[in-house]
Order: structure tokens, then C-alpha cells, then sequence
């Protein structure tokens, strides 16, 4: 070692450790952050809990520290199986009047539904779900055990139920062209209640996009969970915490930083939930 290299290891080697030191406490604050509720996170999801502890970390600073400690986050990837519709061609199918216009026409406008396969041991359960397009929120959701109608029947029964009040007729619940959607007896239900119909484009999964992502979330987010169910109730109580920690505790980019429930209240009420957030630069 060079003289001027050794004294200057003995001048910066307090400076080192303190960095040391500094790095150490925010990765712990980022690990509380990462486990909250048992759900991994993303950098991004990571710097928004963050924010409801009291702490602006720079996400540079989080993605660093997960390299340099070794803590990653499951990546999705992707369908290798294209969607196909299963639905028989009836008269019964309605146009694609949303046309990909999600986010166009605000909150309680355009409801997005569809059904999911849940893996329980060898069989399968369902799950049927109905989401805020414009607010990320899940509006109603059913668990069931079989494929019968009546679980999807049930699910629009709830909507009506706990936000029957924030619906009007401008309302559209849109689908895929599943046997579901196509019923009688459902398109009875909506006709009854104000809301008007659309449906995917047949085999194009793109129509109901957000839907078809929300479910992957889900399942990424569940996936360590499902692998020890061994009974419907099981997973159904695991996805009903879930939706849960969705709904309140996951904050999305997309929605200012906020959950899909703080989101709503905030566009209603006009109120962004205030952080009590340190400085950034206490945590270099």
C-alpha cells in the first residue's frame, strides 16, 4: 500500500463506518417497510409506506440498498398462455362501449368485472370481482367453491348493497363474453338496477386489461400463501385479508401515492391525507 493511501484510510475510516452505520438503519426502515402486512413490495411500493411512517427516502436510495443487502422483490412474469374467451357466440353480447376508455369518465362510471381460477391443493375455487376502473377500488368480490352463476349473481348483489348510492345511469359494468355475463338472469340484475353493459371483443383480453392485471397482482402477491392452502376456507380467508391490505394499504403510483381507498376519499373530499414526513437528507 502507497504511503498516501494508508493515511488517508486512517483520515476517511470513521467517515466509512458512519456511512455504514447510516446505510444499516435505513435498510432496516426499508425491511419494515417491504414486510409490512406479510406482502412484498416494489421500490416504488416501499417509498410509499414509507411516507405513512413519517419517512421521504429518495427511491434511488431504497433500490440501492436493496442491491447492496441482497432484498429483491418477486418480478412478474408473464402469461405464457394467451385468454381465450369461453363464451359461446349468443345474441346476448353487448358492444365494447368502453373501448379501452378506462380512466376517461371519473370515479363509479366504468365498473370492471371477471372471474378467476383459484388453485387450492389439486382442485379449484373461483373468485368473481368488480373494480372502480377509474379508482383502482374493489367494489365486491365472491368466493365460491363451483362455477354456478348464482357466486357472480352474488357479487353484483353486494356492489348494489354497499355502494348502490354511488352508482347512476351512467354507470357501465364491463366483461368478458363469459356464460356468466351473457345469463339471463344476470343481465336482468343490472337491467333492474340502472347499470348498462359492455363486453370484451372475443379472445381480445386487452378490452379488460386493468382487470386481467389486477388478478395477476393478486396472485404474485398471494403466491407464497396459496402454495399451503389445503382447503377453500383457507384460501378464502387469505384473500379476504388480502383485498383488505389492497384496498387501504397499497398505494399505487398512479393514484397520488395513495390506496385505492384513500384515493377516493381524496378526489370526493377534496382532502390529501397528510404525512408527517422527516427530511430525506437526516437519512443519508
Amino acid at each position: 500500500m502507497a504511503r498516501s493511501g494508508y493515511y488517508r484510510f486512517l483520515s476517511e475510516g470513521a467517515a466509512v463506518s458512519n456511512r455504514e452505520e447510516r446505510d444499516l438503519e435505513s435498510f432496516r426502515q426499508i425491511l419494515d417497510a417491504y414486510q409490512f402486512r406479510g406482502y412484498d413490495k416494489g421500490v416504488w411500493g416501499i417509498h410509499m409506506r414509507l411516507l405513512r411512517m413519517g419517512i421521504r427516502m429518495n427511491h434511488k436510495k431504497i433500490r440501492r440498498l436493496m442491491r447492496k443487502y441482497g432484498l429483491s422483490c418477486p418480478i412478474r412474469k408473464a402469461n405464457p398462455y394467451r385468454r381465450m374467451a369461453k363464451a359461446m357466440r349468443t345474441n346476448a353480447v353487448a358492444d365494447n362501449n368502453v373501448k379501452r376508455e378506462f380512466r376517461k369518465h371519473g370515479a363509479r362510471r366504468i365498473l370492471l368485472t371477471d372471474i378467476t381460477y383459484i388453485p387450492v391443493g389439486d382442485a379449484y375455487c373461483y373468485l368473481s370481482v368488480i373494480t372502480d376502473a377509474y379508482t383502482k377500488q374493489v367494489l365486491a368480490y365472491q368466493f365460491s367453491e363451483s362455477l354456478e352463476v348464482d357466486f357472480v349473481l352474488e357479487t353484483v348483489k353486494k356492489l348494489l348493497e354497499n355502494h348502490g348510492l354511488s352508482l347512476s345511469d351512467e354507470t357501465m359494468i364491463h366483461s368478458d363474453q363469459g356464460c356468466h355475463y351473457t345469463s339471463i338472469s344476470f343481465r336482468k340484475l343490472i337491467l333492474d338496477a340502472g347499470i348498462r353493459q359492455s363486453m370484451s371483443r372475443r379472445g381480445n383480453c386487452w378490452d379488460n386489461a386493468p382487470q386481467e392485471s389486477f388478478f395477476g397482482h393478486m396472485k404474485d402477491e398471494l403466491r407464497v400463501k396459496s402454495i399451503k392452502w389445503t382447503t377453500p376456507q383457507e384460501a378464502s380467508s387469505a384473500i379476504d385479508d388480502w383485498m383488505d391490505y389492497y384496498n387501504n394499504d397499497r398505494y399505487q403510483m398512479g393514484l397520488e401515492k395513495l390506496s385505492p381507498n384513500e384515493y377516493y376519499n381524496y378526489i370526493t373530499t377534496g382532502i390529501y391525507p397528510v404525512f408527517h414526513v422527516k427530511n430525506e437528507d437526516t437519512l443519508k
